[in-house]
């Protein structure tokens, strides 16, 4: 018991010094880490260890991964790329299904770019379409809120789901796949909720930005937008494809190419390198320190020590025994993916960032993996994607993506909870349940 007390305490110190202090979520798990190893009484060249081993074992596998995910998104943000993939997919849809465009548009974008960014991009867009087809500016924002936050928490290479699938050592390609699918179902409850319980909250647009937001350079080629994105996704989906036991790709030297090509860390170069050739005249400068890459790794560099600092949270955890003490108070109950699910979801309301409770719960459970019956490779998959199911719930007034979209539309803080933060919770429930449902047949 008074272990997990001590977890409670370095939990509530973590998430206080988030919120009230407003100190660095990288800061406050570190410090977190080792006042909970002093506290449970753990040996110091123990603790060291698990600095040590927590920080640098985590960001040998994923933090390169992170750097590159960001990479591709700021070339396309910064290019117009994700503009063009934006107005194609409006076009492909039609303007009369604003809110199905929206949502659409919100999910592919929010694969490759920030959410904030993929807001502040699609809003513009969002008023003017509205209001010419004279749809509740409320309902089409959250469309496209919702949109974003469905592929921000579930599908890779968004940071959050590369750093939880790192911690736990899970298969990136199978997350893809199944993030991309449990996902996609559950907007599905969400549409009909912005379609039909949306309608009467009154917003009217603001239309002074809207033209000179949308004036922009030379916008590259759809298919070369589109590449960066497509082809990293393929590869590692057919890579793991391909390591399947039964050899469904066979066992010839193009299948060795695969998997070499599919290993997420080559996938992602060339995703990166792809990225590259999308600006209308390349200047090599871009890829300085003051250029585009240099901005991609102020983007990248917090989340990387955000994840490296969860990491050794977990390997504190571990090397705790917590995995024993927890065996032993749990014997008999089926928490299964709903305890995953439930802390990722308390994190998440608790301090805002959907990154950093999905790195936080990850760290968490995964020395429980074994206790908690979810240590066979596929519920590996499934634990990284319920614990990204409770990441996207409840958004409100402490997320920096609730107060971009309030801001930026003119929605008062109760419209906000009533709308998106209500939203954030009908779908990460619907993503929970449709995972659990997955596993009964998978």
């Amino acid at each position: 018991m008074l272990t997990f007390l001590i977890i409670l305490f370095a939990l509530a110190l973590i998430i206080i010094s988030i919120i009230k202090f407003d100190i660095h979520p990288f800061l406050a798990l570190f410090v977190g880490a080792i006042v909970y190893g002093l506290l449970v009484g753990m040996p110091t060249d123990l603790i060291i260890k698990s600095i040590t081993e927590g920080f640098g074992g985590v960001l040998g596998s994923i933090g390169l991964l992170i750097l590159l995910g960001v990479i591709i998104g700021t070339f396309l943000e910064k290019t117009g790329g994700a503009f063009v993939i934006a107005q194609r997919i409006l076009s492909w849809i039609g303007e009369k299904s604003v809110m199905l465009a929206m949502m659409v548009t919100g999910y592919i974008l929010s694969i490759p770019v920030f959410g904030d960014s993929a807001f502040i991009m699609m809003n513009p867009i969002n008023k003017s379409l509205s209001h010419k087809g004279k749809l509740p500016f409320a309902a089409t924002t959250v469309a496209l809120t919702l949109g974003i936050s469905a592929s921000h928490s579930l599908v890779p290479p968004t940071p959050g789901p590369i750093a939880a699938a790192g911690i736990l050592e899970a298969d990136l390609g199978m997350i893809i796949f199944w993030g991309i699918i449990v996902s996609s179902l559950a907007l599905v409850p969400c549409f009909f909720f912005v379609k039909y319980a949306l309608r009467n909250i009154h917003l009217e647009p603001q239309f002074a930005e809207v033209e000179k937001t949308t004036v922009i350079k030379k916008y590259p080629s759809l298919g070369k937008s589109f590449l960066p994105i497509i082809i990293p996704l393929l590869l590692i989906i057919l890579a793991s494809i391909a390591k399947y036991p039964t050899q469904p790709l066979g066992d010839s030297a193009f299948t060795q190419l695969i998997m070499f090509l599919g290993t997420p860390v080559i996938a992602l170069l060339l995703g990166a390198f792809l990225s590259f050739t999308l600006p209308a005249k390349f200047d090599v400068k871009l890829l300085s320190s003051s250029g585009w890459f240099g901005e991609a790794l102020l983007i990248a560099a917090p989340v990387i020590l955000i994840t490296g600092a969860g990491g050794v949270f977990g390997k504190m955890l571990q090397n705790s025994g917590i995995a024993d003490l927890v065996s032993t108070n749990l014997n008999g109950a089926s928490w299964g993916l709903f305890l995953p699910f439930l802390m990722a979801l308390s994190l998440k309301t608790a301090q805002g960032s959907s990154t950093v409770a999905l790195i936080t719960t990850a760290s968490i459970v995964a020395p429980l993996m074994a206790t908690l019956g979810l240590d066979s490779e596929m519920m590996r998959v499934f634990t990284v994607l319920a614990i990204g199911a409770g990441a996207i719930a409840i958004s409100h007034a402490n997320d920096s993506f609730f107060w971009a979209m309030t801001q930026l539309t003119g929605m008062n803080i109760k419209q906000g909870n009533q709308s998106h933060s209500l939203g954030t919770l009908i779908m990460a429930v619907s993503a929970i349940l449709i995972i659990y449902t997955l596993t009964l047949f998978v």
